[in-house]
């Protein structure tokens, strides 16, 4: 049996998924299958040129649908998230080893970015606080990236060569134990299509006593966001509010969530408005429906923009 099953989940992953697979190619001890969410493009035909295993789903089921199809269709013990275009460099081991504890959950190793630097305040972070999203909601950690909180989130003081437990390494190079994922019910399909599943598998790890290592031995080249580009403003912001409200609503007490709600509401009018003076209407309906959504989860309501498959 394989020591390591990696995932991979794609989207429009033509122009990544090859050279990913390449830096695989001759791994001993490994089993490899690609995930992929009905790409439109040719990123099924890359990976059947190659000869690796194919779910080819015929619709966009979500990324963590996605990765438990992927986890559910390997036998090995543990499970190395990567994503498409991340290239493995080097230190597999390494994050094997760090799982070799059972206490240990999941390990996350260094990304680095085309530049060759560590994608700091990326491929680690802590866990969000309400603190935490409210002020990515309002802008104030992009027009103030220094603040305490932003900070503290995204360990933005930590020396990116050293090992050591922390709260959320980035999924897009993350290692997992077959237990632990079946301890905390693998990742939550609710989070669809993308954004806060990795944040929310980290949370589960976390309460159900589980660590996370960090492991620098362990490298890939990370260049990110490569779907995400072939998204509209429109669908992009639906995803992401969305996916930041069902996290906040499944962790936080009500008055932080509500608080949170606000805060997005307040951020949309904020960015709805610039977009207005920079000469474009259509941020008005971007950030109106994104108000929508903010004010209906306000109270209670869970319909508002609701997912749309792409």
């Amino acid at each position: 049996m394989a020591r390591v099953a990696i995932v991979i989940v794609t989207y429009h992953s033509e122009a990544e998924i090859g050279v990913c697979l390449d830096a695989l190619r001759d791994l001993p001890g490994i089993e490899i299958v690609v995930v992929d969410n009905a790409s439109g493009d040719h990123t099924v035909e890359q990976v059947r040129g190659r000869g690796v295993p194919l779910i080819a789903n015929p619709y966009n089921a979500g990324f963590a649908a996605a990765v438990n199809q992927g986890v559910r269709a390997t036998s090995a013990p543990r499970i190395l998230l990567l994503n498409p275009d991340a290239q493995l460099v080097r230190g597999l081991d390494a994050l094997e080893a760090a799982l070799e504890d059972p206490r240990t959950g999941a390990a996350g190793g260094l990304l680095t970015g085309s530049d060759g630097l560590p994608q700091t305040g990326f491929m680690v972070r802590n866990l969000p606080t309400g603190a935490t999203l409210v002020f990515e909601v309002l802008g104030i950690n992009r027009l103030w990236p220094g603040n305490p909180v932003n900070w503290h989130y995204r360990c933005l003081g930590k020396d990116p060569v050293t090992p050591g437990f922390v709260e959320q390494p980035a999924g897009a190079f993350l290692m997992f134990s077959r237990g632990a994922w079946e301890r905390v019910g693998g990742f939550d399909e609710r989070f669809w299509p993308i954004w806060f599943e990795d944040v929310d598998f980290c949370t589960k790890l976390k309460h159900e006593g589980f660590r996370v290592r960090y492991e620098p031995a362990a490298v890939a080249r990370h260049t990110g966001a490569h779907s995400i580009g072939t998204l509209s403003l429109e669908i992009r912001e639906r995803y992401w509010y969305g996916s930041l409200l069902e996290y906040a609503g499944k962790y936080y007490r009500p008055i932080a969530f509500r608080a949170i709600c606000l805060a997005v509401v307040a951020g949309a009018v904020f960015r709805a408005g610039r977009g207005c003076a920079r000469g474009g209407l259509k941020a008005f309906r971007v950030y109106g429906a994104v108000c929508r959504l903010a004010i209906g989860r306000f109270f209670g309501y869970r319909q508002g923009l609701g997912n749309t498959v792409v």
